[in-house]
């Protein structure tokens, strides 16, 4: 039986863990041909478990270089690229803004935001030549609300989502739907990393009262991805058990 992803090339940004793997799991899944991109290995091991149709790379999507040779990669090995999950990202520097250092706040930017754009940048051109894809990008619920000492973080995901609606209106008419996805908070790395109090603060708060699993938000990003969702682009959706509804 054929999937909802039958054909298509995907690339996964930040797929060596969360978001990232659980995405590249289900694209595979789905039928999906799947380019694994992270800078930390762990993708080598997970492109082992999907076997056949999953590559491994290494980049470092701040980089323009390493963004272009992951896409390259795509290309050479498969053949085209339909859909990039534009997903890797760091929570970064904790600290008030007057005592952010400049370079803390440069790193998340370099990679929330900057990482987004590099791969809208290049992944537009190799879609174009196959008549149109799609590109879905991780934003956050802290585009849409504050959370105090990760300015940086919201400052770069607010600006995920505006990149994302920008690149919609100038692609629409070429066949290519850029959409944001803003999860909430989501079991993964990140959120293991950030003082427990201000998780359990923001369960408390949460409507739903639960984190979320990782493969929640890659159902989402499937339905992004397929031709299911062809009349959608310049869009965002919250994956945030109804946390900013309050």
């Amino acid at each position: 039986m054929a999937g909802r992803l039958s054909g298509k090339v995907s690339i996964v940004t930040g797929a060596g863990s969360g978001i990232g793997a659980a995405t590249a799991r289900r694209f595979h899944a789905e039928g999906a041909k799947v380019v694994l991109a992270d800078i930390s290995g762990n993708q080598e091991d997970l492109a082992k478990e999907l076997g056949d149709g999953a590559l491994a790379v290494h980049a470092d999507v701040s980089q323009g270089e390493s963004v272009q040779a992951m896409i390259a990669a795509a290309i050479d090995t498969f053949g085209r690229l339909d859909v990039l999950h534009n997903n890797a990202g760091i929570d970064g520097e904790i600290a008030k803004v007057a005592d952010m250092t400049e370079e803390g706040w440069d790193k998340v930017q370099s990679i929330n935001l900057r990482g987004v754009f590099l791969g809208i940048k290049y992944a537009v051109p190799a879609m174009l030549r196959n008549g149109g894809g799609s590109i879905i990008n991780t934003a956050s619920m802290a585009a849409t609300v504050s959370f105090p000492q990760m300015a940086s973080y919201c400052a770069a995901k607010g600006g995920v989502v505006m990149l994302t609606k920008t690149a919609a209106a100038e692609y629409a008419a070429q066949g290519i739907r850029v959409n944001s996805i803003s999860p909430g908070t989501i079991q993964t790395a990140i959120t293991d990393s950030l003082p427990q109090d201000m998780i359990k603060a923001i369960i408390a708060a949460n409507p739903v009262g639960r984190i979320a699993a990782a493969s929640e938000v890659a159902s989402l990003a499937v339905f992004l991805a397929s031709d299911e969702s062809a009349f959608i682009t310049g869009s965002d959706y919250l994956i945030d058990g109804g946390y900013t509804l309050l």
